[in-house]
C-alpha cells in the first residue's frame, strides 16, 4: 500500500469515526467519548484534507459550514408533494375524524397509530443517493421549494452521510427544523442589544435563518431536525409508520424520542392530556400532536386530498391566553434606529409568568390590530414564546380609548425620524449620537472592518458610556490615556495599548469610516465603492439621490439611507468634529500599476497562502482588473485555494474559468 492510499484510508476511517460519534451525541444524546476527544478527532481529519485535498469530499464533517454567500435561493420541485396537515382541537372533532378515516377503508379491523410531537418549526425534505446527503428542500407551496442544501448542512443532527451498508439507493424523508427554547432566548438578547427587531416566536427564528445566505450565520443558530415522515426510496419498503421510523434511526437519522405507538384513539387521548400538561418540560416548543395510521397500506388506501393527508391529522393543543389592559404605550430606540412600539399592560398571568409588557413590533402592527390605550386585548404566550397581542377585544371599548400614533421624533434624542420608502413597516432615528443607539454604534464603529480599534470591546464600551465619558462616536478622539486609566482592570500598559489604537485608527481609510458609521442597507462592499468613487467626505453632503444611483451596485433604497443621512445637520456636524481631531476622511484611490488585467473580473474563494484576500484583490486592481464577491457568467477567473465555498461549485456548473493559486501569481507576474 503506498503512503497516499494510507492518507486515504485514514480520512476515511476519521470521517466514519466522527460519524458514529456524531450520532450517539447528536441523535441519541449518549455521547461515548469526551468534547476533547471529539474535537481532537475533527482536527486531525481537518489537518489531513488541509494537506491531501484531493481527498475532500462534500459529505466530510469538516464540510458541514459552506465558505462562501449563497447567490439566493433556487426553487426544486418536489417528486411527491409535501401536504399540510389538517387540524383538530377537540376530543369530539378527533373522534369524527377517526369515523371517516374507517367509513373510506374496507377493513379499518387493523386500524392503529402512530402519534408524534408536532413541533413548531419549518419543514423540509431530505434527499439521500447512496446514503450521502444532496438536497434538502423547504415545502414551498407543496409541489415547488427553495433549495436550502447549503444551510442544511450545518445542522449537526442531520447527517451528511447515512450509517450502515443497508440503507436504500435512494431515500428521502421529511423532517422538522426547530430551535431549543434557550438558542432562542439567546439570539433574541443577542438582537435587542443589537437593536434589531425581535423574532416573535422560535418558528420565526428558524424561518429567518434558513434565508440568510451565508451559512457560517445559520450555523450559529444552533438549529436541530427530527425526522417524522416518509417521502419516497428505491430499494426498499417500509410496512408501516413505526417500521419507518425505527430502520431509518438506525441510519443516523434522528427521530423524536416522544413518538408514541398506540392501538386506540383512547390511548391517543390520554397521551394528549398527558402533554398537554407536561409539554413546558420540553427544550422546544409544541403545538400540538401528529395522529398518523400506522399502517402503509392503509395510507395507501385512504390516500391524500389536494392539501392534505386523510390518514393524518394533527391534534392541537389550546394556546396559553390571558386578557389584559393596555395602561400605556412606549417608544423604544434599537441600535438601528428602529421605533418599536411597547404596550404596557396591567400585569396578567398567561402560561406560568407574569407579563406586563409586549412588543407591538412596527405602527403597521398596531394598525392591523388597532390596538389603543386603555384598549382590553387578548395576549397569547405559548411555552417560553415572546407574548403577542392576538386581537383587540372591541365590545369592552367605552369611548375612553385613545390611538397610537407614530411618533414625530424619536422619543430619545428628539431627533426626527423616518421611512426608507412608503411600504417600509418601520420608522427609524437617523441621529447618529442618539444614546439609545451609542454603545452598539461604537461597537461596529471599533469593528475589524470599521476602524479596526483592538481592545475596544463591550465592557469597555459599556464603562465610557456609563461613567459619561462618551456621549458620541467621535468622543473616543478626545480620550488620552489617563482617561482608560480610571476604567476597572485598566493598567499602565493596557491604558496604552488601546490609546495607541485609537491613535492609528485616525489614518484609516474613507471606506472603512463609512462602513463604521453604521448607515443603513451600507455595508463594508457598498463603502468600499462609493469611497473610491467620490473619494473625500465632504462631497457627500452635495450628493443627491440619482447620484449614488449612478452607481450600479447602489440601488435606490440605499441611495435614499445615504441622502437621508448626509442631510441631516447632526451628521455634518460630527463629520466636521472627527476632522478637527485629526481624521482624514478622504480615500486613497490604489494606482492602476499596469493594464494587464484589464476587463477582467476575478473571484476568489478558500484560503490563499501567499496572501490575504484583500491583497489579492488590491493586486488585481492595481493592475487593471475587477473583483467580485459573487459568481456568475461575466467573471472571467475564479481563483480557488484550500476548501473553497460554494462559490466553487457555482463557477463549475457555469463553466466559468478556474484556476489555482500558483496560475493566479503566474497571471500577475510573481
Amino acid at each position: 500500500m503506498n503512503d497516499l492510499e494510507r492518507v486515504r484510508k485514514e480520512i476515511e476511517k476519521l470521517k466514519e469515526d466522527i460519524r458514529y460519534h456524531d450520532f450517539r451525541y447528536y441523535v441519541l444524546s449518549d455521547p461515548e467519548i469526551s468534547d476533547k476527544e471529539y474535537d481532537d478527532l475533527l482536527r486531525k481529519l481537518k489537518r489531513l484534507e488541509e494537506a491531501y485535498p484531493q481527498f475532500v469530499s462534500s459529505d466530510s464533517p469538516t464540510q458541514r459550514v459552506s465558505g462562501g454567500i449563497l447567490e439566493g435561493f433556487p426553487t426544486t420541485k418536489h417528486v411527491v408533494k409535501m401536504l399540510s396537515l389538517d387540524n383538530v382541537y377537540w376530543w369530539e372533532e378527533l373522534k369524527d375524524w377517526e369515523e371517516k378515516v374507517k367509513r373510506m377503508l374496507s377493513n379499518s379491523d387493523e386500524l392503529d397509530y402512530l402519534v408524534e410531537l408536532k413541533i413548531d418549526g419549518v419543514s423540509c425534505s431530505l434527499t439521500y443517493h447512496r446514503g450521502k446527503l444532496t438536497l434538502s428542500a423547504t415545502r414551498g407551496d407543496g409541489e415547488i421549494g427553495e433549495d436550502i442544501t447549503a444551510n442544511v448542512r450545518t445542522i449537526k443532527t442531520v447527517p451528511l452521510q447515512l450509517l450502515g451498508k443497508d440503507f436504500p439507493s435512494l431515500l428521502e424523508v421529511r423532517g422538522e427544523i426547530y430551535m431549543d427554547k434557550k438558542d432562542f432566548q439567546r439570539i433574541n438578547k443577542d438582537r435587542l442589544n443589537k437593536g434589531e427587531p425581535l423574532f416573535a416566536n422560535p418558528r420565526n427564528a428558524v424561518s429567518g435563518s434558513l434565508k440568510l445566505l451565508d451559512p457560517k450565520l445559520v450555523s450559529e443558530r444552533g438549529l436541530k431536525c427530527f425526522i417524522h415522515s416518509f417521502g419516497r426510496s428505491e430499494g426498499i419498503e417500509f410496512s408501516s409508520q413505526k417500521d419507518f421510523l425505527d430502520k431509518i434511526k438506525n441510519w443516523g437519522l434522528r427521530i423524536n424520542p416522544h413518538n408514541k405507538y398506540c392501538s386506540n384513539l383512547k390511548e391517543v387521548e390520554d397521551y394528549y392530556n398527558y402533554w398537554c400538561d407536561n409539554r413546558e418540560s420540553l427544550d422546544y416548543e409544541v403545538d400540538g400532536l401528529v395522529v398518523k395510521v400506522n399502517s402503509f397500506k392503509l395510507q395507501k388506501e385512504l390516500g391524500t386530498t389536494l392539501k392534505s393527508p386523510r390518514w393524518a391529522i394533527a391534534y392541537k393543543f389550546p394556546a396559553h391566553q390571558a386578557t389584559t389592559t393596555v395602561e400605556d404605550i412606549e417608544f423604544g430606540v434599537g441600535r438601528t434606529g428602529i421605533i418599536t412600539p411597547v404596550a404596557i399592560l396591567k400585569p396578567v398571568e398567561c402560561g406560568g409568568v407574569t407579563i406586563s409588557r409586549v412588543t407591538l413590533h412596527n405602527f403597521e402592527e398596531v394598525e392591523r390590530l388597532d390596538v389603543r390605550v386603555k384598549d382590553t386585548v387578548l395576549i397569547e404566550r405559548a411555552g417560553d414564546v415572546i407574548p403577542k397581542v392576538v386581537k383587540v377585544v372591541v365590545s369592552k371599548r367605552r369611548g375612553k380609548e385613545k390611538k397610537i400614533e407614530v411618533p414625530k421624533n424619536c422619543p430619545v434624542c428628539g431627533e426626527k425620524i423616518v421611512k426608507e420608502k412608503e411600504a417600509e413597516v418601520y420608522w427609524y432615528c437617523i441621529n447618529p449620537n442618539c444614546p439609545a443607539k451609542l454603545k452598539n454604534s461604537l461597537l461596529h464603529f471599533a469593528s475589524r472592518l470599521a476602524m479596526d480599534i483592538e481592545g475596544m470591546g463591550e465592557s469597555v464600551v459599556d464603562e465610557l458610556v456609563d461613567r459619561g465619558m462618551v456621549k458620541s462616536i467621535v468622543d473616543i478622539y478626545k480620550l488620552k490615556k489617563d482617561d482608560f486609566l480610571k476604567l476597572p482592570l485598566f493598567k499602565e500598559k493596557k491604558a496604552e495599548k488601546l490609546f495607541m489604537a485609537i491613535q492609528k485608527s485616525k489614518e484609516s481609510s474613507l471606506a472603512r469610516f463609512i462602513y463604521g458609521l453604521g448607515i443603513r442597507h451600507i455595508g463594508e462592499k457598498a463603502s468600499r465603492i462609493i469611497a473610491n468613487r467620490f473619494t473625500d467626505i465632504d462631497k457627500f453632503f452635495e450628493l443627491k439621490k440619482e447620484d449614488f444611483e449612478s452607481i450600479p451596485e447602489i440601488g435606490t433604497i440605499m441611495a435614499e439611507c445615504l441622502v437621508n443621512f448626509f442631510s441631516s445637520p447632526q451628521t455634518k456636524k460630527l463629520i466636521k468634529e472627527f476632522k478637527s481631531l485629526g481624521l482624514k476622511l478622504k480615500e486613497e484611490i490604489i494606482p492602476v500599476k499596469s493594464n494587464i488585467l484589464s476587463g477582467k473580473k476575478f473571484v476568489f474563494t478558500g484560503e490563499l497562502e501567499s496572501f490575504t484576500r484583500k491583497e489579492a484583490e488590491k493586486l488585481v486592481e492595481e493592475l487593471g482588473g475587477k473583483c467580485s464577491s459573487s459568481v456568475n457568467k461575466n467573471i472571467d477567473f475564479v481563483v480557488v485555494g484550500k476548501l473553497p465555498g460554494s462559490k466553487f461549485k457555482v463557477a463549475k456548473e457555469l463553466g466559468v474559468k478556474i484556476i489555482d493559486e500558483d496560475e493566479f501569481k503566474k497571471l500577475v507576474g510573481i
